[in-house]
């Protein structure tokens, strides 16, 4: 084995936990263990910390009113119970972590000041699964074939929210005496990831939905226009502008 693949066999260990307990990495006994389950949980921690601060700044902003800093889930014993089956970067895991994050957050009568809180922290979570899972990491990796049939990414999420929060998510991480209030109007936004890991949220119209939520790699465009009762240059604007966000890809063999 080669000194390069050796070293992706520890990084790999160190970033997932169902492999560090697998018998292809414990038989090998390239460490010891007891060290390496104690760094990988170091890096685990400083992993999530950087997303937690920074999917998260909103409602951390709140934690003069709610008394809830979403990092501090990283020391609680529900954050520990993951590690197990925690894979750094995977989205279940971001999944995983997000919910323990929104769950302590929304707790405690201080969140009763803040009425859209729990909008604000789906909005949080669903930006921080999106961004995980794997990506291109080289610009000159060509995209896919746009001329399968269009499916809705992985990781891509449609947000009904009964609060604007747009029109106030500037105003909390700004200086303010009473919690900004966001207006009671609905609106959906759609998150989506770029393959080379940008996150994108934006206003989603009711085309945009439709295409969305029916997209799902079996239908051609064909089929699809008529599923979701648009034109085919309706269909067309809103799978280019989705494509662009990475919100919708073409498969392959259909």
């Amino acid at each position: 084995m080669s000194d390069r693949a050796l070293q992706d066999i520890v990084l790999r260990a160190l970033a997932d936990g169902p492999f560090r307990a697998s018998r292809e990495w414990q038989q090998r006994a390239l460490a010891d263990p007891v060290r390496v389950e104690r760094f990988a949980r170091f890096l685990a921690r400083h992993f999530y910390h950087e997303r937690i601060v920074h999917f998260f700044k909103y409602s951390r902003a709140l934690a003069r009113v709610t008394g809830r800093r979403p990092e501090a889930v990283l020391r609680s014993p529900a954050f520990d119970a993951l590690f197990p089956t925690m894979v750094l970067g995977g989205r279940n895991t971001a999944r995983a972590v997000a919910g323990l994050v929104a769950g302590d957050v929304v707790h405690g009568a201080a969140a009763a000041r803040v009425p859209y809180l729990k909008e604000l922290l789906r909005y949080e979570s669903a930006m921080m699964i999106a961004e995980a899972g794997p990506r291109v990491w080289r610009d000159d990796e060509p995209p896919g074939p746009d001329d399968g049939a269009p499916e809705t990414v992985e990781g891509t999420a449609l947000l009904e929210l009964a609060y604007d929060l747009p029109a106030i998510l500037p105003q909390l991480l700004g200086p303010w005496a009473d919690v900004p209030q966001a207006p009671a109007r609905p609106i959906t936004l759609l998150v989506a990831r770029s393959r080379h890991g940008r996150v994108t949220v934006a206003l989603a119209d009711s085309v945009v939905a439709r295409v969305v939520e029916l997209a799902d790699g079996r239908r051609t465009p064909e089929q699809l226009a008529r599923a979701a009762g648009l034109g085919p240059g309706e269909l067309e604007a809103a799978l280019a502008g989705l494509s662009e966000l990475g919100a919708v890809r073409f498969a392959t063999g259909s």
